[in-house]
């Protein structure tokens, strides 16, 4: 089995083999944008609002995640949001502190290869820890071909939050809306023997045990 490697994308180097895989997948193959350059910056490893991810497979790049670091948490009346019953905003900004994922994309022929998609969740994860975020937030169509939305939720325990019908991607399917407390998370899976939740938790026990369950005991710090 080929070595699969995650790096934040912090060189120009990186930053071009993330963006081919962004033409490939969301381009070419689900024309969900048209250009790709502005994706993401030209000096990615001064940019504090986000943070990019690249996986490779036996040193070729497979997949690509986005971090949004205290992403704006209302929608705009023109995308339609809905929220479930009990779902205020002001409580969910209390509630801790978000990262959106974004962007998260595997190549075509990597797909089975569920490994690249939990190195990428693994390696984003480390540092949103490092960077005292306790939430993650993001959107999954519902009923796309490739939508994550069953892993997200039966696997990993994301919560259904609500739902939009637009965004900045050109797909006509509504928009799931997610949310993930990592402690949470955590304390659900830090026994488990699947290997599905090792992977997942590999290297991340110190984070969890002794920095992110203190600041939860002494309470969210906003």
């Amino acid at each position: 089995m080929s070595v699969i490697t995650v790096s934040k994308v912090l060189s120009a180097n990186e930053r071009h083999e993330a963006l081919g895989v962004i033409e490939e997948v969301f381009v070419r193959e689900k024309q969900w944008i048209r250009e790709v350059e502005e994706q993401i910056s030209a000096n990615p490893g001064s940019d504090e609002e986000y943070s990019w991810f690249v996986a490779r497979v036996g040193g070729r790049p497979a997949g690509v995640m986005r971090l949004h670091y205290d992403p704006p948490m209302e929608l705009p009346e023109s995308c339609h949001p809905t929220f479930e019953p009990g779902i205020e905003l002001s409580t969910l900004r209390e509630s801790g502190r978000y990262v959106e994922i974004g962007r998260f994309m595997i190549r075509h022929e990597y797909r089975r290869q569920y490994l690249v998609a939990l190195r990428l969740m693994r390696e984003a994860t480390v540092e949103v820890l490092e960077r005292d975020y306790t939430h993650f937030i993001t959107d999954v169509f519902k009923g796309e071909e490739h939508s994550p939305l069953n892993f997200h939720t039966r696997v990993l325990g994301f919560e259904v939050i609500g739902s939009h019908l637009y965004g900045e991607l050109n797909c006509s399917a509504t928009r799931i809306i997610l949310t993930l407390d990592l402690l949470k998370l955590y304390n659900s899976i830090k026994d488990s023997k699947s290997r599905i939740y090792q992977e997942l938790t590999e290297g991340l026990r110190g984070h969890f045990e002794r920095d992110f369950v203190k600041k939860r005991v002494l309470g969210p710090q906003i």
